[in-house]
């Protein structure tokens, strides 16, 4: 089993299992010409190729979009993220995917008013990718400048190959997190989802 390996085997297994997504390469050479600063490809492109490939689907298969994060705070204006997004657009012309790229230094100014909580300035592209609401989510792919693969994983690999789903209470509400669960489940019901921890009552220990 992939998620048994050891870590080294494990990050080969990663590289083997995103490169049969032909679309997800070309994001990853497309995006290194943008030179953004900090990027990353993340989120669900990432692990959902590897749940498709693990289950013998079409590797593309359920991906609805391929996210691109990068981290510029010395400019924090909309003009200049709709730039990065525009140059974008243009990079990406005529490839059959939607990818949406997003200055995370910029998402403290505008996640209160869409999920309903604060949330504190991000540092880097690293410690945005450290807030999606499940763990597994938490990867991120970019190309060196020696054309090589970096790779950040802080909960390690081993629930995406082992098709386990867990929650990561840090930023984003429970309700976020349940309903994304929910509908992966749907879309690849070998998942194992596991449940939000509820605080136990005080004075009990915890479950």
């Amino acid at each position: 089993m992939t998620g048994r390996l050891p870590l080294d085997e494990q990050l080969a297994a990663l590289k083997a299992a995103l490169s049969r997504n032909d679309v997800l390469l070309e994001v990853l050479h497309r995006t290194a010409t943008l030179e953004l600063p900090g990027w990353y490809l993340t989120a669900g492109c990432l692990f959902q190729t590897v749940w498709n490939v693990t289950t013998n689907r079409d590797p593309t298969q359920g991906i609805k979009d391929y996210d691109v994060f990068y981290f510029d705070d010395g400019d924090l204006s909309w003009e200049a993220e709709d730039a990065a997004i525009r140059a974008g657009r243009e990079a990406f012309s005529g490839l059959a995917a939607e990818v949406e790229i997003r200055n995370e230094a910029r998402v403290h100014l505008w996640y209160e008013q869409k999920f309903g909580a604060p949330c504190a300035p991000h540092t880097s592209a690293e410690s945005a990718i450290d807030c999606f609401a499940a763990t597994t989510c938490c990867l991120g792919v970019r190309l060196g400048a020696d054309g090589g693969w970096r790779v950040y994983a802080p909960h390690g690999l081993s629930d995406v190959f082992n098709l386990v789903v867990r929650p990561n209470p840090v930023l984003a509400p429970r309700e976020v997190y349940e309903t994304k669960a929910a509908r992966w489940l749907r879309q690849w019901p070998e998942l194992t989802v596991l449940n939000w921890p509820v605080p136990s009552p005080a004075g009990l220990p915890s479950a």
